[in-house]
């Protein structure tokens, strides 16, 4: 495991399918040994969506990670490329329209940390009792809400709000957007589907992630995403960075 100001990572994950869908289409990683992290939310129906979304995580989950965060980020990025790559073969040899998934993912290596992704799957930042969000959707109503044409409100209940520009599968070439970032002990991180996001608020997101334990915390945004109505599935990823 990776230490930080010599203690480890603590991290939770939990995924549900929600209150409507029959099947659960997202997947995620929670390796703090590697100091690794995934939410992947698949597209294009059953036998489709979930089949990405496990090819994502099955893929980066067995990236060695017994290097820098330089080489492993590296490594990882490059099979995203692969993996887009096998999901467009994938998808022509089964003749359908569409299949695919966005992906976020954080890779640490002690206090250096790098937030990758594709789509409108989620990276958070609680530091000091503020929440931020360091990802940036890759989705039409972001588009809209970034030319002022639309507020985060009506993003939340435009009928294309589920649609997404850049994710896995979906491009012949995958353009993943990259932060770095640098981590403060105290930190915690949350990963998300679009299906936390869609049904609880920030402020809501920010008072549960204040709480100490990962397990908790994953437990209970879950449980307020299901309380709502869950119209999707819900996944989460909680990590805490050590004091």
């Amino acid at each position: 495991m990776r230490p930080s100001a010599g203690k480890a990572f603590k991290s939770a994950s939990k995924s549900h399918v929600g209150m409507v869908r029959q099947v659960n289409e997202d997947a995620c990683l929670d390796l703090p040994e590697n100091g690794l992290w995934v939410v992947a939310d698949g597209m294009g129906g059953h036998a489709a969506g979930d089949y990405v979304s496990s090819l994502i995580v099955d893929s980066l989950r067995g990236i060695a990670a017994g290097r820098s965060l330089d080489e492993y980020v590296a490594a990882l990025h490059s099979d995203l490329l692969r993996v887009n790559a096998a999901v467009r073969e994938e998808t022509a040899n089964r003749g359908v329209t569409m299949m695919g998934s966005t992906v976020v993912v954080l890779v640490t290596r002690d206090l250096r940390g790098m937030c990758l992704w594709a789509g409108d799957s989620r990276l958070y930042r609680l530091r000091d009792g503020k929440l931020e969000s360091i990802s940036r959707d890759h989705s039409y109503v972001q588009d809209l809400q970034d030319s002022g044409l639309l507020s985060e409100a009506e993003a939340r209940v435009h009928p294309r709000a589920n649609i997404v520009t850049r994710a896995i599968g979906v491009e012949a070439q995958l353009n993943l957007a990259m932060v770095e970032l640098l981590l403060v002990p105290g930190d915690s991180y949350l990963l998300c589907s679009d299906g936390l996001t869609k049904t609880v608020e920030d402020d809501e997101i920010r008072e549960v992630l204040n709480h100490d334990e990962p397990g908790e915390i994953a437990s209970s945004l879950v449980s307020l995403g299901l309380m709502r109505g869950a119209p999707d599935n819900i996944t989460v990823v909680v990590v805490k960075v050590p004091s």
